[in-house]
């Protein structure tokens, strides 16, 4: 039996409620345009036709369809599916308004990622059960469209009502009581549950843990000992009916990353691909108020074996400003001019080393990426990229730059929801998007 943690002998009451939206940048296309609903569409990352899609609509996976599929293969499964260009600034203002929806009825606790929040439950809440669910389900079908569901699931921790979101997707509801378990999670695959990756899955089968029976008998150092971490404890303590606190996690970089398009590969496209990653992060840096010491710069190529793999990395002293990290991006690029022994697929750039200006001492601040600048050079910069970002933000990201613009194959180079992370109006580099404004594929 699940007891509660003060040992009472009582089970686990219903505490939590997860809200999961379906195939969210999908049904959010959908949404914004009528003429899409009902129909097979994939959402890419890219105005190219050698990408993949990041999204498909629920349609797309009744017949087959997958998330990650290229679009090569994905019109040999369904010669109709339409193909739209991801617009990750219509998709956080649409998030921002559901928050205001979701709010009209519970508090968000949570906001796991741009689809998954979470609410935490009063006694009174939690005996309404799926009549809560549903008035949720009704408030944002009045206020968007039908095309825009979601799934929720309610249970006693927040990793079982993230379960219970899953189960039945989609515009699905589960509520996991105590009582069913672990009986009432045995129709699923132990990769069904998240937290349990490809890794941890293996693991788990090495220990002789191989369905939902058998992780439910885990002892919590065992799980503790399996996952290698203190996160296998947590979950364990989660999966069975507990609530496991996980400490505020810091930010250890800001960076970006981007697919190259077959004909955005050549050497100065690339480049310049990297140096708008680069600005990018170094505008969010700023913003949070802190510097950076180390820049990485990273390629990838078609395979993902490690030898088609290549990364550099930088360090300076504590630094602010777009010049510097420009100087090191440059230093980073002439390297790879030199011992890139592959066509690159992918480039990602990062700023490493945190620190604020609290942390930092004055020897720290002494010199600077090159020979023979001070403390005025340094400031002046700084300055020049704080006026910078603030005529970026009154008049477009593209209103200014540090050296020339170059428009880059495929389209849209800037911020993109992550999981975990929902950018910020800022973040974006291109200018705003109109909701109603779906962009196709143009291939």
């Amino acid at each position: 039996m699940m007891e509660d943690e003060s040992g009472s002998g009582e089970l686990a009451k219903i505490e939590r409620l997860y809200l999961d939206f379906d195939s969210f940048f999908a049904s959010a296309e959908q949404h914004f345009n009528v003429d899409l609903r009902g129909r097979p569409i994939g959402v890419v990352p890219l105005d190219s036709p050698h990408t993949s899609c990041i999204a498909v609509s629920r349609e797309a996976k009744a017949r087959g369809v997958r998330f990650g599929i290229s679009i090569r293969e994905a019109r040999l499964l369904l010669p109709e599916m339409l193909f739209v260009i991801a617009r990750h600034d219509a998709y956080v203002r649409l998030h921002k308004r559901i928050l205001e929806v979701i709010e009209t009825i519970l508090p968000v606790a949570n906001v796991r990622s741009i689809d998954e929040v979470v609410c935490h439950l009063t006694r009174s809440e939690a005996t309404q059960g799926q009549a809560l669910a549903d008035r949720i389900k009704t408030a944002l079908a009045e206020t968007f469209s039908p095309a825009l569901t979601c799934s929720i699931g309610m249970a006693p921790t927040e990793l079982l009502a993230k379960i219970g979101a899953e189960m039945n997707k989609p515009d699905g509801f589960a509520l996991i009581d105590a009582h069913t378990l672990p009986k009432g999670l045995a129709h699923l695959e132990l990769r069904d549950l998240p937290g349990i990756s490809k890794g941890i899955s293996t693991r788990l089968a090495a220990a002789g843990v191989v369905d939902i029976e058998g992780l439910w008998k885990l002892a919590p150092k065992q799980a503790r000992k399996i996952w290698g971490n203190v996160e296998g404890e947590r979950f364990w303590n989660e999966f069975h009916g507990f609530h496991a606190e996980r400490p505020e996690t810091k930010k250890s970089m800001y960076g970006h990353g981007r697919i190259l398009p077959r004909d955005g590969r050549h050497p100065e496209q690339v480049e310049a691909c990297a140096r708008q990653l680069l600005l990018s992060a170094a505008r969010r840096l700023r913003r949070d108020k802190l510097r950076a010491t180390e820049l990485s710069l990273g390629f990838r190529g078609a395979r993902k074996a490690d030898a088609e793999r290549w990364g550099w990395r930088d360090s300076f002293p504590a630094a602010r400003d777009d010049r510097t990290f420009i100087r090191s991006l440059l230093k980073g690029l002439a390297a790879a001019r030199k011992t890139l022994p592959f066509s690159p697929h992918s480039v990602n750039v990062m700023l490493h080393g945190l620190v604020s200006d609290n942390e930092i001492t004055g020897d720290l601040f002494g010199g600077a990426l090159d020979e023979g600048a001070d403390a005025l050079s340094r400031e002046k910069w700084e300055k020049v990229s704080d006026l910078m970002d603030t005529l970026r933000h009154m008049h477009g990201a593209k209103a200014l730059s540090l050296g020339t613009q170059t428009e880059i194959e495929g389209g849209y180079v800037g911020a993109k929801i992550a999981f975990g992370r929902i950018p910020d109006e800022d973040d974006f580099s291109d200018a705003a998007t109109r909701d109603e404004e779906t962009r196709f594929l143009s291939s």
